[in-house]
């Protein structure tokens, strides 16, 4: 087997796009040996369907496309990066109980940060942003505490 896996896939910025990501992802991690019924599995379909709808829904139409890239590393991690052209950052807002939505960033930490990954967002070259979260590959050994880092500091536009 590879040490270097990847798999990427740029869709539209439309609500359909989250059920197309979801699967490209999965389809990925079967591919390359995830079992459907994983609990991994499960975890990184509903981070890929946050993060895929965030880029949808608060990129304000200044991002016609995301990208989504999963890249398994020597079988001990997975990477799961969304990638939109919108130059703002997330920012955690306060949830009110009757509130539909604003509460995707704290669920991708939670999950992230329950199996001992890491979440960055960083900027890219073109001025957009990647949010990217890493996670251990069952059965690999994992000497990296938990940490959930933000790699740039929030910005307004």
């Amino acid at each position: 087997m590879a040490d270097h896996l990847e798999a990427s896939v740029t869709l539209p910025s439309d609500p359909a796009s989250v059920s197309a990501a979801r699967a490209h992802v999965a389809g990925a991690l079967a591919e390359w040996g995830l079992p459907p019924d994983a609990e991994l599995c499960d975890t990184v379909r509903l981070i890929v369907s946050e993060l895929a709808t965030n880029a949808v829904q608060h990129t304000f139409g200044q991002s016609p496309t995301f990208t989504v890239d999963v890249v398994l590393v020597r079988h001990e991690r997975v990477h799961i990066g969304v990638t939109d052209s919108h130059p703002r950052f997330p920012k955690r807002l306060p949830a009110a109980v009757q509130q539909d939505n604003g509460r995707g960033l704290v669920i991708i930490r939670w999950l992230t940060a329950e199996c001992g990954g890491r979440l960055r967002i960083r900027p890219t070259r073109e001025g957009g942003k990647t949010v990217a979260v890493e996670l251990p590959w069952p059965g690999a050994a994992t000497v990296q505490p938990t940490e959930t880092v933000i790699a740039a500091a929030q910005r307004e536009p």
